[in-house]
């Protein structure tokens, strides 16, 4: 008997191939963090979640790699060991069978682009239906995955499939995500469920007010970046400016998702449950470096009928190397 029974599906999402040419000062994330499976939930809720320790923060992920998934050397400046695009894309390889991302990229200098404005919020939500207290989180973010101010991603952790069902939907890469946005928020526990809002604010297992609280808080500053989307039909022109330029690196990045998904828990503390998911995340690509410094276009093809957003996200300093900071800009492909 298959562990999990999907009722409505979540088809591949295609692939997608992006042009770029010379990327300067290219810098990628890296997650610095052991991307096994964790010591496992603590004894139980914390504050409506269940919380994970993470290993010693000096763990590093190994040496070698180099930027993005192609295996080309690094860029001048790149830091050592694998990057957090080289161990995104190794892991939807390994789960998806495909890299879904062309092996040529280039960048084109513009100097001329768009003013910066407020696009809309990127909301993720590292969930799990192994995990007793994340439905009401699944819900949640089901009433603001259809709202034209925000991008809801449901991104599936893969460290509660040791309690005897396995989320069809989890991928070791969301995991390793999560825990980066631990270290670059100097915590050793990470939370199920947890929200994090424009790759900065954490919340964890949030009531509707507090997270309605925190979207507006954050509408009311503009994005740092101007990022401005043209095209159709699975062909996409990506215009990035930054004025005042930025002080430090930042990571473009594409993301596929299933808007809606039913599944039936077999087993595990949901067991018996019929639970509705929103925006399952299936793929999270990082297809660029880039300064944020020189005006820069991207021509993207991305096949399949799933949607697809792009997201501009800052890179920060960490002890071994760059972690995911705030999200400087986002908006929809399709």
């Amino acid at each position: 008997m298959a562990l999990a029974r999907a009722i409505i599906g979540t088809a591949a999402g295609g692939w997608l191939a992006l042009t770029f040419a010379a990327v300067c000062g290219a810098q990628a994330f890296a997650d610095g963090v052991d991307l096994g499976h964790g010591p496992g939930p603590g004894a139980g809720p914390l504050g409506g979640s269940a919380a994970m320790v993470l290993a010693d923060a000096g763990t590093a992920a190994g040496n070698g790699g180099g930027n993005g998934a192609g295996g080309a050397a690094p860029a001048p400046g790149t830091l050592s060991g694998p990057s957090l695009i080289e161990n995104l894309n190794q892991a939807l390889e390994n789960a998806l069978g495909k890299a879904g991302v062309s092996d040529a990229m280039s960048l084109m200098a513009r100097t001329a682009g768009p003013e910066p404005a407020r696009g809309p919020v990127v909301v993720e939500l590292f969930t799990s239906q192994g995990c007793s207290a994340c439905p009401p989180a699944d819900e949640l973010l089901a009433k603001i995955a259809d709202r034209a101010d925000v991008i809801a991603l449901s991104l599936h952790v893969d460290y509660w499939d040791y309690l005897g069902w396995e989320d069809p939907f989890a991928q070791p890469a969301f995991t390793a995500r999560q825990k980066a946005y631990a270290r670059a928020a100097r915590s050793r526990t990470i939370f199920t469920p947890q929200m994090i809002v424009e790759g900065e604010q954490s919340l964890v297992a949030p009531s509707e007010a507090e997270l309605e609280q925190m979207i507006a808080r954050e509408h009311e500053a503009p994005d740092a970046v101007a990022l401005s989307v043209s095209g159709t039909k699975g062909n996409y022109q990506i215009e990035l400016r930054a004025d005042p330029p930025l002080t430090q690196n930042a990571v473009v990045q594409i993301v596929r998702f299933a808007p809606q998904a039913r599944v039936e828990i077999l087993r595990g503390e949901n067991a018996g449950m019929v639970l509705d998911y929103a925006n399952v995340v299936t793929a999270w690509h990082a297809v660029a470096d880039w300064d944020g410094r020189t005006p820069t276009r991207l021509t993207a093809k991305i096949d399949g009928d799933e949607p697809a957003v792009v997201i501009v996200q800052s890179a920060t300093p960490g002890k071994s190397a760059p972690l995911p900071g705030p999200i400087l800009a986002a908006a929809r492909l399709n």
